[in-house]
């Protein structure tokens, strides 16, 4: 199929991390079909918690589509990433993610789907 369409995707139910005391949560919601380098796509939400650490075994990037988070990764490079911010984060990273309220960002990686 050439193309797929997921009407309203940002309402897509999203799975807790199952990080205590961390509101974090995901949900995958599309996936190429290449076995070697599968990319797949979809949510992430973070609510006002304890931060969540993440260290990335696989590329991925990511745009706020909502919200505000605080990012940061084990070299202590920060930022304050809102609606319309772009993130790269490299296989091997370690990335803290923070919220003074909420954030939604929407991903797309280089994994199979359901490996985050």
């Amino acid at each position: 199929m050439a193309l797929k369409y997921v009407n309203q995707a940002i309402k897509t139910d999203l799975a807790s991390m199952g990080v205590p005391e961390t509101n974090a949560f995901l949900g995958d919601v599309l996936s190429s079909n290449d076995q070697e380098k599968t990319m797949t796509s979809g949510f992430f939400r973070l609510e006002k918690s304890k931060p969540l650490s993440y260290t990335y075994t696989y590329d991925e990037m990511k745009i706020i589509v909502e919200g505000e988070m605080h990012i940061s990764d084990e070299t202590g490079n920060t930022v304050k990433a809102v609606q319309g911010d772009v993130l790269f984060f490299e296989k091997g990273s370690r990335i803290t993610f923070d919220s003074p309220d909420y954030g939604i960002g929407f991903f797309c990686g280089l994994r199979k789907p359901g490996e985050a």
